[in-house]
């Protein structure tokens, strides 16, 4: 797979299922990509990439992807996803992608994204130029789940 990465797009979503996999499908299918293929990256955004509002991605599509998903089963319990970028002064430089999920609210789960892309910067003795998260929560009924992801994509990749 060699494509040349153009843009990146980060959503979250979160929903109820019949099992954790339906749970999590679900969630896909609430952030809006639950029709593409994930491939899961690790954290780092290609230089002068920049971040724009989800697109429509040609079903089926082959998309790396930073993610976290969250998913129980205990009803009553409160769970979170987010995941965060930053991009360096420097727009030759790549920007770092963080990810965070666990029994938590959605201000927590940013709070934690905030702290690990400050550190990312930190040991890459680098300063922040832009940064964004995208969050979300959920409180189980019965199986629920809660995702956040930032895609990479290529211009073929788009409807």
């Amino acid at each position: 797979m060699t494509k040349t990465v153009t843009m990146a797009a980060a959503t979250a979503g979160h929903a109820e299922g019949g099992t954790t996999l339906n749970a999590f499908d679900n969630a896909l299918l609430a952030a809006g990509i639950g029709n593409i293929n994930l491939i899961k990256i690790s954290s780092i955004l290609p230089p002068e990439v920049p971040i724009i509002e989800l697109p429509k991605i040609k079903l089926g599509a082959l998309i790396p992807t930073a993610y976290a998903a969250m998913t129980s089963e205990s009803p009553g319990q409160t769970v979170a996803a987010a995941v965060g970028y930053a991009l360096p002064d420097d727009p030759a430089k790549n920007g770092v992608i963080m990810e965070f999920h666990g029994v938590a609210t959605k201000a927590e789960a940013e709070r934690q994204i905030h702290l690990m892309l400050e550190e990312a910067f930190r040991v890459r003795g680098e300063t922040i130029r832009e940064r964004g998260v995208v969050a979300a929560e959920h409180t189980v009924e019965r199986v629920g789940c809660a995702l956040a992801a930032i895609t990479l994509l290529a211009d073929e990749d788009l409807v």
